[in-house]
């Protein structure tokens, strides 16, 4: 599903090489247009996923994350995620040295230090105090 803030987050992550999409869920559209950007695209889900052509999928939790998955990552993004989701995916993160930039559910406000960059249709919180293009 295209939203107005998809064609900005695909802007916004095409300036990592490589990235990893943590709950990728039913929307593809994002990793679909950075892969096709010739970002290099790693979905993950706690469930089995169709992904786009040229998107790698692992299935991982990031409660209890495979590291390796994340190890060569330049950012992990995260789309509408939950608060409660927000620490354990800044930690995987910071252990991979990359940038974490994600969107929340409607109005749930970030449950870790952000910095806030406005795009159309919503707001892109980048997580402070990591590696940040």
């Amino acid at each position: 599903m295209v939203t107005d803030s998809t064609d900005s987050l695909i802007d916004r992550l095409a300036e990592f090489d490589r990235v990893v999409e943590v709950g990728i869920g039913n929307r593809t559209d994002v990793a679909a247009g950075l892969a096709e950007r010739g970002v290099e695209v790693v979905a993950t889900d706690v469930h089995d996923r169709d992904v786009p052509a040229g998107v790698e999928f692992v299935v991982d939790d990031v409660t209890a994350p495979d590291q390796s998955v994340y190890a060569d990552a330049d950012a992990i993004y995260a789309l509408n995620l939950p608060p409660e989701l927000h620490r354990p995916v800044a930690d995987v993160a910071r252990r991979a040295g990359a940038a974490f930039l994600f969107t929340t559910l409607g109005g749930d406000p970030p449950a870790i230090p952000v910095d806030r960059e406005t795009i159309p249709g919503d707001t892109l919180f980048v997580a402070r105090d990591r590696r940040v293009r």
